[in-house]
């Protein structure tokens, strides 16, 4: 305990408050010596700069709690990685970063059960770049991340429904193989179908 306290740059007194509240998992016991390792340090860098970021003790246990019961990341990208899409692993304090004051529990949760987010160890895994990047640019223009994330589950149902249609049309006419070959065509039907309809939505509204 002096060692990791030692390490983190913290008291053995603030460690074992850590301990009392559940921010950092319980030791590897062997008879009556507990056992640290670099888990347990890179949580307590990650707390440590979470409380520089101006974050509550609260709020981080929280964010623990989640952190430690969410999905991993097997769970997260299922047999294999999306074939287009770039996960990106991010510690805590990043995904903080990205997301200024708007990681509480609640959307955490909501990301993790969106199939958004994963955890792999001590950092989580965005499931794509691009929405990544696009869910940090819309919370950036003021809008909040819960209602980003409730708008990304309408677009996910509506997605399948699309992924639907297209797979219906092409395997009534040609072979299961023949969908990964042209799915560039059924994303480009999509995107110019959604360019078109912001169109006649900025009109509407113009």
């Amino acid at each position: 305990m002096e060692e990791l306290a030692r390490l983190a740059g913290i008291t053995v007194r603030t460690l074992r408050f850590y301990r009392e509240r559940k921010l950092i998992p319980p030791p590897r016991r062997e008879g009556r010596i507990a056992w640290y390792d670099d888990h347990h340090l890179a949580r307590l860098r990650t707390i440590s700069a979470l409380l520089e970021r101006g974050h509550t003790l609260n709020g981080i246990a929280e964010l623990a709690d989640a952190f430690d019961h969410g999905r991993d990341v097997g769970d997260l990208l299922g047999l294999g990685e999306p074939t287009e899409e770039e996960p990106v692993r991010l510690t805590p304090e990043e995904l903080a970063a990205r997301f200024e004051g708007e990681v509480t529990p609640e959307n955490l949760a909501a990301a993790m059960e969106l199939g958004y987010l994963g955890t792999d160890g001590e950092e989580f895994v965005h499931i794509s770049r691009r929405l990544l990047e696009v869910s940090s640019a819309l919370v950036r223009e003021g809008i909040p991340l819960a209602e980003v994330l409730t708008a990304g589950r309408r677009v996910r149902d509506h997605a399948n429904a699309l992924a639907e249609i297209f797979a219906d049309m092409v395997l009534h006419h040609a072979a299961e193989e023949d969908l990964q070959r042209l799915r560039p065509l059924a994303q480009s039907v999509v995107e110019a179908e959604l360019s078109l309809a912001l169109d006649r939505r900025l009109r509407k509204h113009g």
